[in-house]
């Protein structure tokens, strides 16, 4: 008695093969498609110098989200700085988030933890007040964030032990976070109503 073609092992076995070399195939394609859309420089993640720059959030009414808006100049602790400069405050701000775990409680472009709450737009978070005071409130709450504690949700960030210095990093890597169109995600998030 022949076996009927769907209950013969080689047939799979082919099927098999042929299935996971053309997925690899697909996969290789959209790999070379996306690396020079999610770049640093293009158009959805702008370059690291973006640090020098107002970010907003705007309802953009086509994509049905808020979208970033880069703005006038609005230099983070009132230094601009070049490209170069910029890219390495950012990537020691993004060494330190993942040095002392962050994600481990945090969430940052949908990766990480739900404990604490998610940091993709944290720069832009209405709890850090307004301009004149985000970043200072930033720098004090990553220096003490048991007495700078500011959230009513019973969860307390521990004190990370973290210098001055790694706090302004950390929030550089944040802003530029902010700045990265991620298709509304979160999508729960209230921008912080920013005046001039």
């Amino acid at each position: 008695m022949t076996s009927k073609w769907w209950a013969n092992e080689n047939f799979w076995r082919k099927s098999a093969v042929w299935v996971t070399a053309s997925m690899t195939l697909v996969l290789i394609l959209l790999t070379f498609d996306t690396i020079p859309k999610i770049s640093v420089g293009s158009e959805r993640v702008p370059a690291y110098s973006v640090i020098n720059q107002r970010i907003d959030y705007v309802f953009n009414k086509e994509r049905n989200f808020q979208v970033p808006v880069i703005g006038q100049a609005q230099p983070l602790f009132g230094n601009t700085l070049n490209e170069e400069e910029a890219e390495a405050l950012v990537t020691w701000g993004k060494k330190i988030t993942q040095g002392r775990n962050c994600m481990n409680c945090h969430t940052l472009l949908g990766n990480g933890a739900y404990y604490a709450p998610d940091l993709t737009k944290a720069w832009l978070d209405p709890a850090w007040g307004d301009s004149s005071t985000r970043e200072s409130m930033m720098v004090n709450f990553l220096m003490d964030p048991v007495s700078n504690y500011m959230n009513d949700s019973g969860r307390k960030m521990p004190n990370m032990n973290i210098s001055e210095q790694e706090a302004q990093a950390i929030i550089a890597f944040l802003k530029w976070m902010s700045s990265i169109d991620t298709n509304g995600f979160p999508y729960n998030f209230k921008p912080i109503d920013q005046e001039g």
